[in-house]
C-alpha cells in the first residue's frame, strides 16, 4: 500500500514540474509571437504609413513602443502646448474628415434611437488612428 501511494507522489510531483514546465515555455513562445507581431505591425506602418487591421477575433492589441528604438524628442511641457492650442486651425485631414463624419451619425443615430455601438465602436478606431498618426 505504501508503494501505491509513494508512487502517486511521485507521479503528481512530475505531473506539477512537468506542468510549470509547460507553462514557462507557453508563456515564453507567447511572448516570442507578440514580439514578432509588434516588429512586423512597426514595419508595416514605416513602410505604408497606415496602422495593420486587427483579426476579427482580437478586439485590441496595444503596445509600448521599447527604448530601444528611434529616441523621441522629449514631450512639451503643458505651458508649450498652450501656444499650439491658440494656433490657427489647419485644414483637417482625411482622417479628421472620417471622425468627423462618423460622430454626425453617431448623434444622428442616438437622435433616432438607433443602436450606437457600431458607430461608437467606429469612432474609437478612427479616434485610435489619429493618435498613431500623431505619434509618427
Amino acid at each position: 500500500m505504501k508503494d501505491v501511494i509513494a508512487e502517486y507522489q511521485r507521479w503528481k510531483q512530475q505531473g506539477e514540474g512537468l506542468r510549470a514546465e509547460a507553462m514557462r515555455a507557453m508563456e515564453a513562445r507567447y511572448r516570442d509571437l507578440l514580439t514578432e507581431a509588434i516588429q512586423i505591425a512597426e514595419e508595416y506602418r514605416a513602410d505604408f504609413g497606415v496602422a495593420l487591421r486587427l483579426p476579427a477575433g482580437v478586439t485590441s492589441f496595444d503596445y509600448k513602443a521599447g527604448s530601444g528604438r528611434k529616441t523621441k524628442a522629449a514631450a512639451p511641457s503643458p505651458a508649450a502646448a498652450a501656444p499650439e492650442a491658440n494656433a490657427p486651425a489647419t485644414k483637417p485631414g482625411p482622417l479628421e474628415k472620417r471622425l468627423a463624419t462618423a460622430q454626425k451619425k453617431l448623434e444622428a443615430a442616438r437622435a433616432a434611437g438607433a443602436p450606437t455601438k457600431n458607430l461608437e465602436d467606429k469612432i474609437y478606431e478612427i479616434e485610435d488612428e489619429i493618435r498613431l498618426a500623431k505619434v509618427r
